[in-house]
């Protein structure tokens, strides 16, 4: 019983003291959280821009500054996975435009000529089968890369992309700089509280050896 004792108060102790912190600290603690998820990295030449899927306009803006600015003389798009719902309402007549179709579009808008604009071949679902595609489409010889994403997707992008090429070719992570995530007050707002979220169970599912995947018939969909 004694044993127990002296057991029970070493876990106790210390989860209280935790507890503690994170209660009189919240603010602090989930500053942090939020601040950890951002990372870039310095500009230089590369082979390609890539615009990872999600929350167009604003990688769009980013990828088109990059492209004028010539860092790269191509913008590279990915397809996501055909969506149920497309096929439905293309039953009825409706054409529902894709993600990767808004983002070549607003890429149009902001000056980027069609023929520096690069459709990638396969389809994909998620980040890592994204970035995935992205490693197969373009050359490591040719040079890194510049993947652009929101400032709260960039730490998982940097990480997904070395488990990806096994650390073997570069790529410059760049967040959007008109994105609105604010790291210090994220969880005041329900979009990125659930982005956040989002991207801690990404490293959790990285961590566990990606046990959680998209479906094949989904990531491997043709239009």
């Amino acid at each position: 019983m004694k044993h127990f004792s002296r057991r029970a108060l070493r876990w106790t102790v210390p989860l209280l003291v935790t507890a503690g912190v994170v209660f009189w600290g919240h603010n602090a603690f989930l500053r942090a959280i939020g601040q950890l998820l951002f990372v870039e990295d310095a500009l230089r030449p590369a082979a390609a821009i890539v615009v990872l899927g999600g929350d167009v306009p604003y990688r769009e803006v980013e990828a088109a500054k990059l492209y004028h600015q010539h860092w790269a003389s191509k913008v590279l798009l990915v397809r996501g996975a055909g969506l149920e719902r497309q096929g439905a309402l293309g039953i009825l007549g409706i054409e529902l435009q894709e993600s990767w179709e808004l983002s070549r579009d607003a890429l149009a808008k902001l000056g980027v000529p069609s023929s520096a604009i690069i459709i990638a071949n396969d389809r994909a679902e998620g980040t890592l089968e994204e970035l995935q595609v992205v490693a197969k489409e373009l050359k490591p010889s040719a040079g890194p890369v510049i993947l652009v994403t929101s400032k709260f997707h960039t730490r998982r992008v940097r990480l997904f992309w070395r488990y990806v090429t096994g650390k073997k070719w570069d790529a410059i992570v760049r967040a959007c700089e008109r994105d609105c995530y604010d790291a210090n007050h994220w969880w005041q707002d329900r979009y990125f509280a659930f982005a956040v979220v989002k991207e801690y169970l990404g490293f959790l599912n990285y961590w566990a050896g990606f046990p959680v995947r998209a479906p094949a018939s989904q990531a491997s969909a043709t239009p």
